[in-house]
């Protein structure tokens, strides 16, 4: 099932959103699988977040970085990987996979949209609109209370012990959204990239601004269950390039065209005489039976294994390029010897 990515500038409401989506899937997978309530559920739900996987928000933060080194932010880089590492074990036919998380780099976002593709499911985007101002207002705002649980903290402890520290600690753990600092803020920001819908890998693009209410976000969510896993989900087929081609028992075309070309060369080797200028017949098939193909050797010399093989690795090379036609017969393994008898028989006239 699909990836949906959630993204939008720092401090703009994205882990809320992502609740709310995770809310409301949770209720369409239930419905899906009232119907038949022995089986288990079609669908399986995951939310991956920087706080599910325990990652502190220190990690995006430049500002203890030299210039010349920020390019190459290693605590960044290895948060990115085990997000990526989440997703991917994730991912499948069965399970729906949200993303919380800032996702402000279009180059990050289309390595997920290749993975997400690579296993057949397909992909979409959940862009958090809100202006910056407001998410500036926000990140204050938790700056501020931050800093008052700190000094209401040390406070109790010169006072009254340690104790009410303590669960003071306590409850700031349990708030899973934390502030950025101003400069770390604003730097994630001034590198945030919308998407754009207009590219494959930011497409289809959702949009909940912050003044949304539930309604809307209701709709919203509608027409994105409809896109993942309704009766509008398309048919996702991986790239050709990423494709392993399986080997049957017949073999894929590399393999069929080096062991097709490989056995009429043994089979000249095998029956022409040492005077040279004889008629080689070979079968057309990869049996013995059947139609047969002849070969014209050159009179007066024998022809040598090196010349063969010369001659046989620059049929190879002009006949790579039919790699996909052998699914429809065009170059099958009769086709093959057809054609690299015929390529024989033309180079040893012009030697000739």
């Amino acid at each position: 099932m699909p990836l949906i990515i959630v993204t939008g500038l720092p401090t703009s409401g994205k882990t809320t959103r992502a609740k709310q989506l995770h809310s409301y899937l949770s209720e369409r997978i239930q419905e899906t699988s009232s119907s038949s309530s022995s089986s288990p559920p079609k669908y399986r739900l995951h939310l991956i977040s920087d706080q599910t996987l325990s990652i502190p928000r220190s990690v995006y933060d430049l500002s203890a970085t030299p210039a010349h080194a920020r390019s190459a932010n290693a605590s960044e880089k290895d948060a990115r990987a085990s997000i990526y590492g989440a997703v991917k074990r994730a991912l499948s036919d069965r399970d729906i996979v949200i993303l919380d998380g800032l996702n402000y780099i279009k180059g990050w976002r289309y390595q997920l949209f290749c993975e997400s593709k690579a296993v057949r499911t397909p992909s979409c985007v959940l862009q958090i609109g809100c202006s910056r101002e407001k998410a500036r207002e926000v990140n204050e705002e938790r700056l501020r209370r931050r800093r008052e649980r700190r000094d209401s903290g040390a406070d109790s402890a010169a006072g009254n012990g340690v104790g009410k520290e303590e669960k003071s600690g306590e409850r700031e753990e349990e708030e899973e959204e934390g502030p950025y600092e101003p400069e770390n803020w604003e730097n994630l920001v001034f590198r945030y990239e919308e998407p754009n819908p207009m590219t494959r890998w930011d497409s289809p693009l959702f949009t909940l601004i912050w003044e949304d209410g539930e309604e809307q976000a209701k709709q919203v969510f509608d027409n994105m269950w409809d896109t993942i896993a309704g009766e509008a989900r398309k048919v996702v087929r991986p790239n050709q390039a990423t494709v392993q081609r399986s080997r049957d028992a017949g073999g894929d075309y590399l393999y069929v065209l080096d062991r097709e070309t490989q056995d009429v060369v043994k089979r000249i080797l095998d029956q022409q005489s040492d005077d040279g200028g004889d008629e080689i017949r070979i079968p057309r098939g990869s049996g013995n039976d059947g139609e047969e193909l002849v070969v014209e050797l050159p009179a007066g010399k024998k022809v040598g294994l090196p010349q063969l093989q010369r001659l046989r690795r620059a049929y190879m090379g002009l006949h790579r390029g039919g790699i996909g036609l052998e699914g429809v017969g065009n170059m099958g393994p009769e086709r093959i010897r057809e054609t690299f008898v015929g390529y024989l028989n033309d180079a040893f006239e012009k030697d000739g």
